[in-house]
């Protein structure tokens, strides 16, 4: 049995580092590496304070694995749909993950790879990393990894670059709003652990109501959303984190959250 393809592991402040570990072939996905990270999301504990996408090597991800797109041509419909399903659910898993999702881009992030910095609430991104919706240069669309792009980037951004099939780099990203930061290759876990420290620093419920409000609120009224966060707000200020949190920070100590 040869070395996993996707590892996960859990550090000492409940972190989840999921590491795609197929550098020899930039990180791109196939069947096989796309039921390994669908596979990896599931086992990730309930209880883990944020989740890290990684990758080896010096690509994050760089989309379809040329070896499986050959093999791809000779599919009929059905076939496709079922490769399409599949992906779909890998990066719905992500997305479904209720703690905050991290991804640490050192490098080419392409196609489907540009899809996972898009699904990931925080990117920190290498200032060497390049990014790119590239399908339409090969008479295909980004269809599976659209839902996310259009809600982070707006539907402006991700028609240009959708449609342009244009490769961008990291500062690029950042303008637009793909990544969070930037850093240069020897500060990025740096500029990686500032987040993951700040993450870790709010209450764990807190920080995961937080993530989860961005996504109830986002693109309904005003009105149709208030009472909604009225409550939302009440039950966390009665809540024995949000009590602690509050006295903590009245009292000038550090939170004992849990």
């Amino acid at each position: 049995m040869g070395a996993p393809l996707v590892r996960l592991e859990t550090d000492a402040r409940a972190i989840a580092w999921l590491t795609l570990a197929r550098p020899e072939r930039k990180n791109a996905f196939d069947a096989e590496l796309i039921a390994a990270l669908t596979a990896a999301v599931a086992k990730v504990d309930p209880s883990a304070r944020a989740v890290v996408l990684a990758s080896e090597g010096d690509a994050f991800c760089a989309g379809a694995d040329l070896t499986w797109m050959k093999s791809m041509v000779d599919y009929g419909r059905e076939k496709n749909i079922a490769d399409s399903r599949a992906l779909a659910a890998m990066f719905a898993a992500l997305d479904e993950l209720p703690m905050p999702l991290l991804a640490r881009v050192q490098g080419a992030a392409i196609g489907g790879g540009a899809g996972l910095v898009a699904v990931a609430d925080i990117a920190v991104a290498s200032s060497e990393a390049l990014f790119g919706f590239t399908e339409v240069r090969l008479g295909i669309i980004p269809a599976a990894v659209s839902p996310y792009v259009v809600r982070k980037l707006g539907p402006a951004h991700a028609t240009a670059l959708f449609v342009s099939g244009i490769r961008f780099n990291a500062r690029r990203a950042l303008e637009i709003g793909l990544v969070e930061a930037v850093a240069s290759p020897e500060e990025l876990d740096a500029k990686l652990e500032l987040y993951l420290d700040a993450v870790t620093s709010g209450g764990p419920h807190a920080v995961n109501e937080a993530k989860r409000l961005v996504r109830d609120v986002a693109g309904r009224p005003v009105a149709d959303v208030r009472d909604h966060t009225i409550e939302r707000i009440a039950d966390l200020r009665t809540s024995a984190e949000g009590q602690e949190g509050m006295r903590a920070f009245l009292e000038r100590r550090k939170a004992r959250w849990g």
